[in-house]
């Protein structure tokens, strides 16, 4: 095991997520950007193997011994029977926004060790946006509009009535079956948007909004929105209630309203 501090961890996914946003922006909104289609029918653009192969790259150098764990080139295996340290890379989240010129895409990074998330931080470079956290010592984020780290908090809100839902498209939770309990409980709020991928889950850790979720996600989708929003104030599970990443579905919220969500979701 390595002794490396929080502070070093960070600064290193700092440095990753910087390299992350140069490779990305080289390429956005290139008229002759290059793009196929997964096995999942989801799109897989350059830009999101040539930041991950630039990730592993770094990575390799800066932390050797440490597993990493990667959306366009594997290693998931690698982290289920890694005792040790792992990195989870997203090299774009939003790869359709990132396709189709929406901003609303971006770069995760986490850090586990023996299955724990230690570190997450969350690059969103079209909005100059960037949030993260480290486990015991809070969540922050920056800005364009606000250069110095500002620390995050989940709102106050405590009753769904009067909380604000962010989700995302109707065709994830019509994959699922979902729609129906999905509607149920954006009729049991007071707001619902439906702005998806990483972005609702940090609107949830500043206190913008006040539960986010996702029917279907892998690891790399939400380990590090999962730490923000916890280090946060807040609360984050699967749909069934199964804490942590790792359970192919993400509910996050500012804790208050958690079990009211999730028995809304799982009505009979």
């Amino acid at each position: 095991m390595s002794n490396f501090t929080h502070t070093q961890d960070l600064a290193l996914a700092q440095a990753l997520a910087d390299r992350a946003a140069e490779l990305a922006f080289a390429r956005y909104r290139a008229s002759d950007l290059q793009v196929e289609t997964k096995a999942d029918s989801s799109p897989v653009s350059e830009s999101d193997k040539g930041i991950e192969l630039g990730l592993r790259e770094l990575l390799a150098r800066e932390r050797p011994d440490d597993a990493i764990v990667g959306e366009e080139f594997g290693g998931i295996d690698a982290w289920h029977d890694h005792h040790g340290r792992a990195w989870t890379i997203d090299p774009i989240d939003g790869t359709e926004s990132y396709v189709r010129g929406l901003d609303t895409w971006g770069t995760l990074i986490a850090l586990t060790v023996d299955g724990e998330v230690e570190l997450g931080l969350v690059s969103m470079p079209p909005l100059g946006k960037r949030w993260w956290a480290t486990r015991g010592d809070g969540a922050f984020g920056t800005s364009v509009w606000y250069p110095e780290p500002r620390r995050l908090h989940v709102s106050a809100i405590s009753e769904l009535k009067d909380a604000q839902l962010i989700w995302s498209g109707v065709q994830e939770w019509d994959a699922v079956g979902g729609v129906e309990p999905l509607i149920r409980l954006g009729r049991a709020c007071h707001r619902t948007r439906g702005i998806g991928d990483i972005w609702q889950y940090m609107l949830v850790a500043e206190g913008i909004a006040e539960l986010a979720t996702d029917p279907e996600v892998k690891l790399w989708d939400i380990a590090a929105a999962s730490l923000i929003v916890t280090e946060a104030g807040g609360r984050f599970t699967a749909l069934d209630g199964t804490p942590g990443p790792a359970a192919g579905s993400g509910l996050g919220s500012n804790g208050l309203l958690h079990e009211q969500a999730l028995a809304v979701l799982n009505e009979a």
